[in-house]
């Protein structure tokens, strides 16, 4: 296998940094993930860079413990996820008219009327990261798929808009250059993980994503076959983490090592008194926490994390849950014991666990794990675009990526 094959997605996260590498599988269409890694990040906090040097530490890290766990390849571009409260989405629409005689639509046409609907007026240091077109109408006909090939006067679109801050893409993807990298293309990474994850049935009927970062919360809204809305919250599973270390007088590591393997459990008469072992913040000998005031650290922060959720609902075109078919919980927050459960109860949806299904991805199982959705979307969304688009290379380059690091290093001395 080549470089040239090779995919590279990024997902720079709510405090951590996700890298996986994979390439298409010849004959299935589906992504092979050939390694990854996952680092903490103290420079990213929320998807947004409060230092660049330890962002771009920790990209040369995941990117590099990535290439040496699938095997020693070299990538030199990277497709990068963004995240955080600088993303803004809203729907839009364009419209064209057809003045050609013969009135066929084009592929440039449509091209045309989603860059129609994508002229908005936006702030200096806002843009456009990402245009998704919903649905068309041709010659007030809606609901066509695809409307190349068809006769009509007007060509309109629905679309949802993406926009990020400029200033924060730019301090991400220059993170990724001081590393030594190219980024080929900055994506939503709520969209990158919705299109691996919501099956095109619920797309259909009616869904709701949220991915619970460490730090965010994105959440996604999909009907009649897309997304609908969109929105980013700044807070996520470290909040629960926090809330445990404050109440037990404990480290952050060790309450993180509490909520991972106990969670929410049940606080019946059979298990509210179990007597669970950990150490106090500094201290060497053990202490013991009743399951049931443990309990009482972690419950109100996750309630707390699904009722912004409704409230922002309500708020929202899809006031009523009940006509959501089901919730899909990604993210690493959503390995956390009984936080499933807990999310039905509060949200009144059905939920899954949002995972990546073997017939959509190949490799080792651990990497369909919440933990990679969006660094999984990534891939995956590049290798279908590769495959559209039938190029050998996913993008092009004249420069080898060692060549790029060692540029990098002496970038660096001066």
């Amino acid at each position: 296998m080549g470089n040239s094959e090779l995919i590279a997605g990024l997902d720079m996260g709510s405090g951590r940094v996700t890298c996986l590498i994979g390439a298409p599988e010849p004959g299935t269409g589906r992504t092979r993930v050939l390694g990854g890694a996952s680092v903490p990040c103290p420079g990213i906090s929320g998807g947004g860079v409060i230092s660049i040097i330890e962002a771009k530490s920790a990209v040369e890290q995941a990117i590099g413990d990535a290439e040496a766990a699938a095997g020693g390849v070299t990538v030199a571009d990277v497709v990068l996820g963004a995240r955080g409260t600088h993303l803004r989405s809203f729907n839009n629409k364009g419209a064209l008219n057809i003045a050609r005689t013969d009135r066929e639509i084009t592929s440039e046409d449509v091209r045309a009327v989603v860059a129609n609907a994508e002229a908005t007026p936006l702030s200096s240091d806002i843009e456009v990261l990402q245009v998704v077109p919903q649905s068309y109408s041709l010659d007030c006909q809606r609901g066509v798929p695809n409307p190349v090939g068809m006769e009509g006067r007007t060509l309109e679109v629905d679309v949802h808009i993406v926009t990020a801050s400029t200033s924060q893409i730019n301090c991400l993807t220059k993170a990724v250059a001081m590393a030594g990298f190219d980024v080929s293309e900055v994506v939503c990474g709520l969209l990158a993980a919705g299109d691996l994850l919501v099956t095109p049935e619920e797309k259909d009927l009616g869904a709701l994503l949220l991915d619970l970062g460490g730090q965010s919360l994105s959440l996604g809204i999909y009907s009649q076959g897309c997304i609908r809305y969109s929105k980013e919250f700044g807070i996520g599973s470290d909040f629960i983490t926090r809330d445990l270390a404050a109440g037990l007088h404990t480290s952050l590591a060790t309450a993180e090592r509490l909520k991972i393997a106990h969670g929410i459990m049940g606080c019946g008469p059979e298990d509210g008194d179990l007597e669970i072992e950990f150490h106090r913040q500094g201290g060497r000998s053990l202490d013991k926490v009743k399951a049931r005031e443990m309990m009482d650290y972690l419950i109100p922060r996750v309630e707390e994390i699904f009722m912004v959720v409704a409230d922002d609902l309500q708020g929202s075109p899809y006031p009523d849950l009940t006509k959501i078919g089901g919730l899909i919980l990604t993210g690493g927050g959503s390995l956390m014991p009984g936080i499933v459960t807990a999310a039905e109860e509060l949200l009144g949806l059905e939920t899954r666990l949002g995972m990546a299904r073997p017939e959509q991805v190949a490799g080792d199982e651990k990497w369909l794990s919440p933990v990679y959705a969006t660094a999984l979307g990534l891939l995956a969304g590049a290798n279908s675009a590769r495959r559209r688009k039938g190029i050998a290379r996913f993008i092009p380059s004249h420069k080898s990526a060692r060549w790029r690091r060692i540029m990098a290093v002496l970038r660096g001395l001066f």
